[in-house]
C-alpha cells in the first residue's frame, strides 16, 4: 500500500505581490483535511498548513480506542474512495465487525495515508497569526513566511480549548495536576494514587488505562451513575430498532436528527442549541469500557469537586457529598479529564483586530450556514462550529457535512 509522505513542507516562492491566496485551511486534523479534499476536488486553489493528525498523535493516550464504531470514524473524501474501510482493505486487511473499536494508533495511520492520498500538497509548518485586512487575510507562519489569503478556513480542532476546573491553576504549575489530553503515555503515572474528575469516555479509559498500567484511579465524578453506550449492530428485534434506530452518533431518533441535520440545528434558539450541545451524549464510556471499569476501579458518584490544595508533596481534594457534606480524598496526582470548551480568546492564532470583529456564542463563533463567521472570508469547522450545528461536529462523522458545506461555498 501507498505510505504517507513524511517530507517536509515543500519549496514554494513566495506569492505575488498584490495577489491573494484563493483559500488556506489552517490545520491538518480530520476536519482541516476533509475540507481540503473537498476543496481540491472542486479545483480549489489552496493551501494547507499544519502538522497532520497531530493532536491525534501527540494527545491521545497510547492503548486508546475511538468512541465512534468503524462506520463512523471515516474522514470525507468528494468520491468516498477513501473510508476507513478501503484503508484497511489497503492494509491487507478484512473491514471488521461494527462492535470492534478503532484503536488510535490504526486512526492516525490511516489519516496519514487519507492525507497523502487527497491533500498531498499539505504544508508542514505551523501558523503564527491570521489578521484580517482591506486585501485578505494576512497569515503569517512559524517559519518567517508572510503571505495574504482571500479567505481562511480555521480547522484548528481540540488542542486549544481543553477545560479545567477553577483552582486548579497552582496544582497545575506545581505539576500535581493536568487536563487528560497532556498524557501521551499514562505508564507515567505508575505506582502513583490519580484522582480522575469527570465520568465520560476520556476519564473511564484514562481510569482503565491508569489501572492497566499500574497507576491506582479513583474516578471521583457528579452523576449518580456511570453510564455506557450500546454496542453498535445490537438493536435486537425490528420493534426495538425501530423506537432506537441506529445513527452514527448512537442509537435513537433524535441522535439520528443531530447526525443528519446540522443544518436544522442551526435553526434552532441559540439557549436550546447550547443546552444540547452540553447535554446530548452527555458523560458516558463506550459499551467496551465497562468490563474495563466496573468493579476494577474505585468510583465516587455524586461527589462535586470543592477544593483542592497541595499537602507534603501530594493533593487532597475536598469533596461535596448529597446533602451537604464534605470528604476528602489524598492522591499523588488530580487527572482531570473534564473535556473542552470552545472560548476564541485563547486561540493566539487570531490577530486582535479579528477577534474583536468576531460575534460570538458563549465563545464560539456564530456561523452562517456554509460555515462563514462574522468576519466575511473566515470560516470555523471541528468543535468550534459544534455550537452552531450540533453535537455531530464534535466527532469525525461531521467531516461530511462540513466539508461539503465549506467547499461548495468557496468553489
Amino acid at each position: 500500500m501507498d505510505r504517507p509522505s513524511e517530507g517536509r513542507r515543500p519549496a514554494r516562492s513566495a506569492p505575488v505581490s498584490g495577489r491573494a491566496v484563493p483559500v488556506t485551511v489552517v490545520g491538518a486534523g480530520p476536519y482541516g483535511l476533509a475540507t481540503a479534499a473537498h476543496l481540491l476536488g472542486h479545483r480549489v486553489p489552496v493551501r494547507v498548513l499544519g502538522e497532520p493528525m497531530e493532536s491525534w498523535r501527540e494527545r491521545m493516550p497510547t492503548g486508546m480506542y475511538l468512541k465512534s464504531s468503524p462506520s463512523a470514524s471515516s474522514l470525507s473524501d468528494p468520491a468516498g474512495r477513501y473510508r476507513l474501510a478501503d484503508f484497511r482493505a489497503a492494509e491487507g486487511r478484512g473491514p471488521g465487525g461494527p462492535a470492534d473499536p478503532v484503536p488510535v494508533e490504526e486512526f492516525v495511520r490511516y489519516g496519514l495515508w487519507f492525507q497523502q492520498a487527497c491533500v498531498p500538497d499539505l504544508e508542514r509548518t505551523a501558523v503564527r497569526s491570521v489578521e484580517a485586512g482591506r486585501a485578505g487575510f494576512r497569515i503569517a507562519l512559524a517559519d518567517g513566511e508572510e503571505f495574504t489569503s482571500a479567505r481562511v478556513v480555521l480547522a484548528t480542532g481540540l488542542a486549544p480549548f481543553p477545560h479545567l476546573p477553577a483552582g486548579l491553576a497552582p496544582l497545575v504549575a506545581a505539576g500535581l495536576a493536568s487536563h487528560s489530553c497532556e498524557h501521551r503515555d499514562l505508564a507515567g503515572l505508575a505506582g502513583r494514587r490519580v484522582a480522575v474528575l469527570g465520568a465520560g469516555q476520556s476519564a473511564l479509559e484514562s481510569a482503565a488505562l491508569l489501572r492497566e498500567a499500574g497507576a491506582e484511579p479513583t474516578v471521583v465524578a457528579r452523576t449518580g451513575r456511570l453510564l455506557f453506550g450500546e454496542p453498535p449492530g445490537t438493536g435486537g428485534p425490528a420493534v426495538r430498532r425501530l423506537v432506537k434506530p441506529g445513527s452514527p452518533l448512537g442509537p435513537g431518533w433524535s441522535l439520528l436528527a443531530f447526525a443528519r441535520g446540522p443544518a436544522a440545528f442551526r435553526q434552532l434558539p441559540d439557549h436550546t442549541r447550547l443546552q444540547l450541545v452540553r447535554t446530548v451524549l452527555g458523560p458516558s464510556g463506550a459499551w467496551w469500557l465497562r468490563e474495563r471499569v466496573e468493579g476494577r476501579v474505585p468510583v465516587l458518584l455524586g461527589r462535586t469537586l470543592r477544593s483542592a490544595e497541595e499537602r507534603s508533596g501530594a493533593v487532597r481534594l475536598t469533596l461535596g457529598r448529597p446533602g451537604g457534606a464534605t470528604e476528602t480524598l489524598e492522591a499523588d496526582h488530580l487527572l482531570a479529564a473534564t473535556g473542552y470548551r470552545v472560548d476564541l480568546d485563547r486561540l493566539p492564532l487570531l490577530g486582535p483586530g479579528t477577534r474583536r470583529a468576531l460575534r460570538l456564542l458563549e465563545g464560539s463563533p456564530r456561523l452562517d450556514a456554509d460555515f462563514q463567521s462574522s468576519v466575511p472570508g473566515l470560516y470555523f469547522t471541528g468543535l468550534a462550529a459544534a455550537a452552531t450545528f450540533g453535537p455531530v461536529l464534535r466527532f469525525v462523522c461531521g467531516t461530511g457535512h462540513a466539508a461539503r458545506r465549506i467547499a461548495g461555498a468557496l468553489r
